[in-house]
């Protein structure tokens, strides 16, 4: 289906990138480095440059941690917001927050696209959504707290569950008036999920695809991938990318990564192997 992300509309055979940009002084992948607002501007200058059609910024880590209330959040994000914006007119700006306030503030500022981690934490960010013609990702968590850990989680099929919670999810963004084409699903995997979990996940991402709505994944850096091989942040870019071919295959739509080039190289690759991108350049055994 046609995918409309704010000021822009996508094609159903087109597969985006969505780099990361954390305003936060604690993030687990690059611990700060985008904290000051002149460098996160340099990372979106950056990843823009290198092929990312998305941006996602975020105000506070997924983690545990310090509380961050409503205002500190919209201090880290709306003035961003609104400078990404006047800088890159038709570049598409998500922001990841589960506060329907914060939320506001960043679409009055231009952002294109509500990322809500946290399954709809906050009923009222469908309203915002549709209020500013927004598009919006539908995550699923297992009913998590924001900002919690799993603990012991069991699920009778987790695949099962993320499909339900999250088709459940765009129902009520649809019910509150978000166009059907702006709605995005999201397994989130770590989110309320054991590495068990998330690895099921990733093998039976078809059956999300299945649904008919496009499917975003976020794999990059995840502590799933980390277990599996027994490596620290920092040193999973290859698991990161074994799971982003698995998810290609399955055919995901959406990628939310630390690493544009190589994710769209591999992206890319999949999807020319499975038939539904040609070669950029075919001339062996034929010039």
């Amino acid at each position: 289906m046609t995918l409309k992300l704010g000021r822009q509309s996508f094609t159903d055979d087109t597969t985006l990138v969505m780099a990361i940009v954390n305003r936060t002084p604690d993030s687990f992948y690059d611990k700060g480095a985008t904290w000051a607002e002149d460098k996160a501007f340099d990372r979106v200058v950056q990843v823009v440059g290198e092929g990312a059609e998305i941006v996602d910024i975020g105000g506070i880590k997924a983690a545990p941690g310090v509380f961050i209330d409503e205002v500190e959040e919209k201090d880290r994000v709306v003035g961003f917001v609104a400078r990404v914006r006047e800088a890159f007119p038709d570049l598409v700006i998500s922001v990841d927050t589960w506060r329907a306030s914060v939320g506001r503030a960043v679409c009055e500022a231009g952002a294109d696209v509500l990322n809500d981690a946290w399954g709809g934490a906050d009923p009222g960010l469908v309203d915002v959504a549709a209020e500013f013609d927004a598009a919006i990702i539908c995550t699923h968590t297992g009913g998590a707290t924001p900002r919690t850990r799993p603990f012991r989680v069991e699920y009778d099929d987790v695949v099962a569950s993320a499909i339900g919670d999250t088709i459940s999810y765009a129902g009520r963004a649809l019910a509150a008036g978000v166009a059907r084409e702006s709605i995005v699903i999201d397994p989130a995997h770590d989110f309320g999920k054991n590495t068990f979990h998330s690895l099921e996940l990733t093998r039976r991402l078809g059956e999300m695809v299945a649904t008919g709505w496009p499917v975003l994944v976020s794999l990059s850096n995840k502590d799933f991938v980390g277990e599996s091989l027994d490596l620290p942040v920092g040193e999973r870019l290859n698991g990161t990318l074994a799971a982003t071919a698995i998810s290609a295959l399955a055919g995901a739509r959406i990628y939310r990564v630390h690493e544009v080039v190589e994710t769209r190289q591999v992206v890319d690759m999949v999807n020319t192997i499975a038939g539904r991108r040609p070669p950029q350049r075919a001339i062996r055994g034929l010039a």
